[in-house]
């Protein structure tokens, strides 16, 4: 027979009317009239088809049957209660392992100013994070949260804004720029020696910019595509 909820909330009544021997302390213990208890228990041994206590108007005593269900309820039941209290502790200290998957740009960029704050305020938590451009499916793949760069995050995750809007700049080498000259406009890139990306989806960055009429993006030539920005 599969116990039922409703069940295991009556033998948690059973188990204080075997401590109590008395069914106003046993109600006074779980929030019930005696009454209350009394039905309950009813209910119980109705449901089990074995009666579990003797009562007169002057005592309550347990069957034999009630001896033996008592003693092969009442640990496991406090092993329940103590794993809800061990739950509470998390309420009341966040604890634990979480797992985040990060893009690399984020690892250097918004990462390292929190963590060391974070470490303190949350002295029990585990941070296990892996630093990937790899867009990797985050529920899939174990994790509890990931960081990524807006426009790449799928419809159906919770998303929440962590940073400002981060800019990307246009460098090169002194030596090239003197070699090759220094271009004045996007479109002058077209003659120019990119280093490029590829990006987590396995798509080549095409270089964003903004300008008079709003953001565009442009393909760039290139003769070297790397995976991560430091190496860039």
């Amino acid at each position: 027979m599969s116990v039922t909820r409703s069940q295991l909330t009556d033998f948690s009544y059973f188990l204080a009317i075997a401590r109590h021997r008395n069914f106003r302390l046993a109600g006074l213990e779980m929030g019930l009239s005696p009454s209350a208890m009394s039905h309950a228990l009813k209910g119980l041994e109705a449901k089990l088809g074995v009666r579990l206590v003797n009562r007169t108007n002057r005592s309550v005593t347990l069957t034999a049957a009630g001896e033996e269900f008592r003693n092969s309820i009442e640990l496991p039941l406090q092993d329940i209660n103590q794993a809800v209290e061990r739950l509470n502790k998390h309420r009341d200290s966040p604890r634990g392992r979480i797992r985040i998957n990060v893009q690399v740009d984020a690892a250097h960029t918004i990462l390292p100013p929190v963590l060391a704050l974070y470490a303190e305020r949350y002295p029990e938590i585990e941070i296990e994070m892996e630093a990937t451009d790899r867009l990797v499916d985050i529920t899939h793949e174990g994790f509890d949260a990931g960081i990524r760069v807006s426009g790449t995050v799928p419809e159906d995750m919770v998303t929440q804004r962590i940073s400002g809007v981060l800019r990307w700049i246009v460098v090169g080498a002194p030596a090239y720029l003197e070699r090759f000259g220094t271009p004045q406009t996007p479109a002058d890139l077209e003659n120019h020696r990119c280093i490029n990306g590829r990006l987590g989806d396995g798509r080549i960055y095409q270089w964003e910019f903004e300008g008079p009429d709003g953001e565009f993006s442009i393909p760039v030539p290139t003769q070297f595509v790397m995976n991560d920005r430091p190496t860039m």
